[in-house]
């Protein structure tokens, strides 16, 4: 019987750069949606907009699985006849648990193209990721592979994108990290110092979610060559994934005292200075900031800012061009090394290099969050009699410098007096009259009632007559 013809595939289900039917759609922020392999490979060779619409991309665009257009692929692919022929590379790849197990069990044994596969199928597709997911002991073995001193390279860097790849639960993460504690953190460390930058990317991702969820006992295990090469990833900007998961995991690792120190000597505040200094995107200085604010909690971090030469410049540099998360981080910051690292030179440096200029603006500018505003406040005012009489800031920023703190309006509002209510050009009323009583001691009778003088001649008559009384000439008041 000859054999049918291949069945027509509707137009909107296929990708627009393979021109395939689309096994894993995902959708661009551009709102076009691609089958996964082919975008993923688009975006590995340097493409920076949508094929499609020419719109620029972010270095590390989000893929959103359209779930809605698999679907209707599928339908449309049961529902076709029996007769009709389908080609081989049009319906998506399904995993029985035999073949997962399979692949497993080749995996374990650190054979680089079982290992291959099963990194292509998970990167392929959602079904196979969740069926290699749901697979007991999925997470251990791959553990074991990446961290066996047996394994070659191949297979530890392909073991390490499979696990990145995946979901793993916490408690997997937790038993993995008491298990093989030591002996994965050399792995990493390994990876990290491999020249493709994808097992790189991956290794510290592992290393992120590894001190999130199992830091007490992933820290036992954790030697200094694993935050250096952490340290040299960020620094040496091999691709923005790599970067943006090193200063992830930089930034998981900093809330623990220690390790921060530890973080710092391997010369984390100098590689992220030069980082902010080579203007990176958005996303990867607010990484890059975060993690300064969080070493500079520490006297060591803050030295070390301090000690480089364009340090405190590039922070300040960052307040207000970036985003709001990049100025809030940014001047706290300069709060802590205005605080606790303000030596007479730090502080002629933070006026020479503009950085007071910065504070003054961004603690009346309204692009800040009220956090930001405070904080900017409370360090002019703690160094105002330093820098309001400096040199390096002009006039114009002495004219923002808060010289007190904002005052509330209805307490402080200034009093007018009251308009007159008299019409324009009527006469003003004759002073009133009073009754001045003169002293009375020594005074005879007839000299013992009141005097009525005008507002006008008060003043005098008041001084003639006291001087009067006291003196004993009583007639001159008499006369008067």
């Amino acid at each position: 019987m000859a054999k049918s013809a291949p069945a027509e595939v509707p137009s909107h289900f296929l990708c627009p750069i393979s021109l395939q039917l689309m096994r894993d759609p995902v959708t661009l922020p551009t709102g076009i949606s691609y089958d996964r392999a082919a975008i993923s490979r688009w975006l590995a060779a340097g493409g920076r907009a949508c094929p499609v619409t020419r719109l620029p991309l972010d270095p590390v665009p989000q893929l959103t699985p359209n779930h809605t257009l698999r679907r209707l692929i599928h339908s449309w692919l049961a529902s076709l006849a029996a007769g009709t022929h389908v080609d081989d590379d049009v319906a998506a790849p399904v995993l029985s648990g035999d073949e997962v197990a399979a692949l497993l069990s080749d995996a374990a044994a650190a054979q680089v193209s079982a290992l291959k596969k099963l990194r292509e199928l998970v990167a392929a597709c959602e079904d196979a990721r969740a069926a290699v997911e749901s697979h007991d002991g999925v997470f251990d073995a791959l553990s074991r592979v990446v961290s066996s001193n047996e394994a070659c390279t191949t297979a530890r860097e392909e073991a390490v994108v499979v696990l990145a790849s995946l979901r793993v639960p916490e408690q997997d993460l937790i038993r993995v990290a008491a298990t093989h504690g030591a002996n994965l953190a050399a792995a990493l460390a390994s990876v990290l110092r491999s020249p493709n930058p994808n097992p790189r990317a991956c290794a510290a991702l592992l290393v992120r979610s590894l001190s999130e969820a199992a830091w007490p006992a992933w820290a036992i295990g954790m030697g200094p060559d694993l935050l250096a090469e952490l340290v040299r990833v960020a620094r040496d900007r091999v691709s923005p994934r790599a970067t943006k998961a090193a200063l992830h995991a930089l930034a998981a690792l900093c809330p623990h005292g220690r390790t921060r120190v530890r973080i710092v000597a391997a010369g984390a505040v100098h590689a992220l200075v030069d980082l902010l200094l080579d203007d990176p995107d958005r996303r990867v200085c607010e990484l890059a900031l975060a993690v300064l604010d969080r070493l500079c909690t520490c006297a060591e971090g803050r030295a070390e800012l301090v000690a480089h030469a364009a340090g405190l410049a590039v922070v300040g540099k960052k307040v207000l061009r970036v985003s709001e998360a990049a100025t809030e981080r940014a001047v706290r910051v300069l709060r802590s090394v205005a605080r606790h690292a303000a030596t007479p030179g730090v502080l002629q440096e933070m006026a020479q290099a503009g950085v007071v200029a910065k504070l003054c603006v961004a603690a009346r500018s309204e692009q800040c969050g009220a956090r930001s505003r405070e904080r900017s406040h409370e360090v002019l005012k703690l160094h105002s009699r330093v820098w309001r009489s400096s040199p390096c800031l002009p006039p114009k920023y002495l004219a923002l410098y808060p010289f007190s703190p904002p005052r509330h309006p209805a307490l402080h509002a200034k009093k007018h007096p009251s308009p007159d209510p008299r019409p324009r050009g009527a006469r003003r009323p004759r002073p009133r009259r009073r009754d001045v009583a003169l002293p009375r001691e020594g005074l005879p009778e007839h000299a013992e009632a009141s005097i009525d003088l005008s507002t006008d001649d008060l003043r005098p008559h008041l001084l003639r007559a006291y001087d009067a009384a006291f003196s004993g000439k009583l007639s001159d008041i008499l006369q008067s």
